[in-house]
């Protein structure tokens, strides 16, 4: 590998989990790309061969419900990721975290529902999507 992509890789290499998730988001917008739809095309291919029509129904599922169900130990960094995804205020949003289980956004697409449950899961929490 050329000098030019390690020294891209050595700085990679520092950045915290949050800032490798906004460094993604970053380039996808800059590039118009989707990180995410990449990563799930694979998996949901293989996944509907083995399983036939019950993951065929899954699939075109096309709202999502992300939920967080439990905060993990960093609890701030999950506020502040709440209130970043929801719009809310810093009450609303630590009243949110703090009765985990519960549903942080409802009927969001396949993409925004992965990237928040990336950002979520970043920062220590445990996310589902339902």
């Amino acid at each position: 590998m050329s000098d030019k992509y390690n020294k891209i890789i050595e700085e990679i290499e520092k950045l915290t989990a949050l800032e490798l998730s906004e460094l993604v988001k970053a380039l996808e917008e800059k590039f118009g790309v989707s990180a995410a739809a990449s990563m799930m095309v694979a998996p949901a291919a293989s996944a509907s061969s083995a399983n036939g029509a019950d993951s065929a129904d899954k699939e075109e599922k096309s709202a999502f419900d992300v939920i967080l169900a439990k905060v993990g130990e960093q609890k701030i960094a999950v506020i502040k990721v709440v209130r970043e995804a929801t719009d809310k205020g810093l009450q609303e949003a630590k009243q949110l975290v703090d009765t985990a289980p519960q549903v942080i956004k409802n009927g969001v697409n396949k993409i925004e529902a992965e990237e928040l449950k990336a950002k979520l899961e970043a920062v220590g929490a445990v996310v589902e999507l339902k």
